[in-house]
Order: C-alpha cells, then structure tokens, then sequence
C-alpha cells in the first residue's frame, strides 16, 4: 500500500509539473531609442484570467505600469518619453530611460509574483 501512494503522489507531482511548464506565459520586449526619447512596449501572452502589471528596467532606471487585464491571456504595456503617446496612457519614463541599449520587461500577476521576465536589445535611431 505504501508504494501505491507514493506512485500516486510522484504521478501527481510530475502533473503538476508539467502543468505548470505548459502554462508558462511569454514576454516579449521591444525597444526604441531616440537622442531625446525611449520607447519601450513590454507584451506578455499565454496569461491565466486575472490582472497583471508590469515594470521595465534598464541601468538603474524603473518604471512600473498600472495593471490591466489580461484579454485572450495577453496584456500590453508601453513606456514611453513622448507627451502624446503618455496621454494616450502610456506609462511615463524619461527620454534618458534606456541604458547601453538593453530593456528588461517584467510581468506580475495581482498578487505581485513574477511570470515572466525578458530583455529586449534596443533600436537605436538619431
């Protein structure tokens, strides 16, 4: 009897396991850098219902977006230094934001742990 369950419980782990691989969500980070702007979008799909947030870092700069709702499992972020697009409810960040090129973009669900982290090389324009 003993070994049955332990069979039993080590199937439901590896389940378990997998099912939590399966699930994993993607991010995908892109990335514009001007003389005086930054343009960061920060788009994560394979989400579970519910409300993420997400932050972006470069150097030690950081800014973190106000949660939405994930629609078909994706949510959408931008950061971005120009007046125009920050009305139109992108996240704000300075024109500086961007460090040597590289963005990391980090997903949060609504209880504030990580699901997924990617950084993005930056197009960088004159």
């Amino acid at each position: 009897m003993p070994r049955s369950i332990v069979r039993i419980a080590s199937a439901a782990l590896a389940l378990a396991t997998f099912s939590v691989a399966a699930s994993a969500a993607d991010v995908v980070v892109t990335c514009e850098k001007r003389t005086n702007r930054s343009k960061v979008s920060v788009d994560a799909s394979k989400l579970a219902p519910g409300s993420y947030y997400a932050r972006a870092s470069s150097g030690s700069n950081e800014a973190q977006a106000l949660a939405q709702t994930a629609v078909r499992g994706e949510v959408q972020f931008d950061f971005d230094s120009d007046h125009q697009d920050i009305a139109a409810g992108a996240t704000a960040i300075a024109p500086g934001f961007i460090v040597d090129g590289k963005v990391t973009g980090t997903v949060y669900n609504a209880s504030g742990v990580e699901v997924a982290s990617a950084t993005g090389s930056c197009r960088v324009r004159r």
